[in-house]
């Protein structure tokens, strides 16, 4: 009995032990920190911003007969405005990797090495992924760090960030991926590693190392709500995904992404059942774009497509990347549901940046779009730069009011033109944050807002509504 239980023990051992070596604490980060230090940079950017000042001491409301009579006194002026974020050296060239929020609009980039600084110049940029790909002006060698897998860090493995918070520069953050292929709501290819390392403004551009040294993410966003630091959640890009942007705009200083002309939407349970699927699965097709490789193959509205090349198509977000991340011109063969059957079409893949998909979605970005916010029949659009400087607003962020109902419950209480930036304390950056929060809140059955706005004399308020 003795043996069996002396057996037993040393079972429990090493089973113990290949346990606690699995999932060990790191005694200490500061010998990776030191090794990956010399490889993150400080950037820094200048914009020109244009505006113009009032000679005088009030406002006229907008569409006042006054309003064009002044114009010719008001003073334009212009003014810098600066923004801090972080990257990290590719090669020895000085070939850096930040975000592309990071740069865009910047007159002059500085990045800032050991102390060092150097002017810096854009290679590439893609918006759609955030990613840009810096070139210091510079013939000094520098010290570089590489791509690690992404596809390889488990929820629960230990990640150490480093970047440049608040412009303090050097600073290194630790935590573990908390979860994977995390949709935001950023970019229609969104895959984000989640993680709790602490990532506040200034990291972003910033890598997000494993234990081994390799980048497997570049820090990009935050969810920190009514909160300017980190509350623990932090989104990085895979560094599979970036790698494969990052390679294009080496090359070409541009992306080439596959493009398939289709325009999809989740395939509900309702929907599955309709149709015969056994389960919710694929991406519908809603409609599909003339002449795109799509209508050329054959492929029409109301067809699932449930694989692409090879790659199961488990829901609707998936084949965006997955066309994306295929080679352009590629013979490929698309799995179809069509009239309860299995069908199978052959197409050559386009270019997403060559097709009039992509020039009207650009055209589209130049102007402003504008969105129903149904709950409160209003419209509203992002806050642009040319608000910003126009009306010398001291605020980013928010949303513009373009159109109020008669039958909205801010009728009376606010005007076109007025700024939303909060909701329930909660920020607002965008004009989906509010139709999202809006549409979360009533779920929830609460139909009383406390709105922070902006209004028209740049003056912040709060308004109160009640809800039908």
């Amino acid at each position: 009995m003795r043996f069996f239980q002396k057996i037993l023990l040393i079972l429990i051992f090493f089973k113990f032990v290949s346990f606690s070596n699995a999932g060990a604490v790191p005694e200490s980060f500061a010998d990776l920190a030191e090794e990956l230090m010399p490889s993150v940079v400080n950037i820094s950017t200048t914009q020109t911003v244009k505006t113009s000042s009032n000679q005088f001491p009030f406002q006229f409301p907008p569409g006042s007969p006054f309003e064009e009579m002044f114009k010719d006194f008001q003073r334009p002026t212009e003014r810098k405005a600066s923004s801090l974020g972080s990257g990290f050296i590719i090669k020895e060239n000085g070939m850096v990797i930040t975000n592309n929020h990071v740069i865009a609009g910047a007159d002059d980039i500085l990045i800032k090495v050991n102390s060092k600084e150097y002017k810096a110049k854009v290679v590439g940029a893609d918006p759609y992924m955030d990613i840009a790909v810096l070139k210091m002006e510079t013939k000094d060698k520098f010290k570089t760090v590489a791509f690690g897998n992404s596809d390889k860090a488990r929820v629960g493995d230990w990640v150490v960030a480093i970047g440049n918070p608040f412009g303090l520069g050097g600073t290194v953050t630790s935590g573990i991926v908390s979860a994977r292929n995390r949709d935001i709501g950023m970019t229609r290819y969104d895959d984000f590693i989640q993680t709790d390392a602490s990532i506040n403004q200034g990291n972003s551009g910033g890598p997000l190392f494993n234990l081994k040294g390799e980048v497997v993410g570049i820090n990009t966003a935050i969810i920190a709500p009514g909160q300017s630091g980190s509350i623990g959640i932090g989104f990085a890009i895979p560094s599979n995904a970036a790698s494969k942007v990052i390679d294009q705009l080496v090359n070409y200083g541009e992306t080439r992404r596959g493009w398939l002309g289709v325009r999809i939407q989740e395939v509900t349970k309702e929907i599955s059942e309709a149709v015969g699927l056994k389960k919710p699965e694929g991406a519908l097709v809603a409609s599909v774009g003339e002449k795109s490789p799509a209508d050329k193959a054959g492929i029409k509205a109301g067809d699932i497509i449930l694989e692409f090349d090879g790659k199961k198509i488990d829901k609707m977000r998936t084949l965006p990347r997955v066309v994306a991340n295929t080679k352009v011109g590629k013979n490929v063969k698309v799995q179809i549901w069509r009239n309860k059957k299995l069908i199978s079409k052959d197409l050559k893949l386009g270019r997403l940046e060559s097709s009039e998909e992509f020039k009207e979605k650009k055209s589209q970005q130049k102007r402003t779009e504008e969105l129903e916010i149904e709950k409160l029949k209003i419209t509203v659009r992002d806050l642009n730069k040319e608000d910003i400087s126009s009306r010398d607003l001291k605020i980013t962020k928010g949303v513009v009011i373009t159109e109020i109902s008669n039958a909205s419950p801010l009728k009376g209480k606010l005007n076109i033109n007025d700024i939303i930036i909060e909701v329930k304390r909660t920020p607002i950056t965008k004009s989906s944050d509010l139709k999202n929060l809006i549409e979360k809140i009533t779920k929830q059955g609460d139909k009383n807002l406390l709105l922070s706005i902006i209004d028209n004399n740049n003056r912040r308020r709060y308004i109160g509504v009640k809800l039908k």
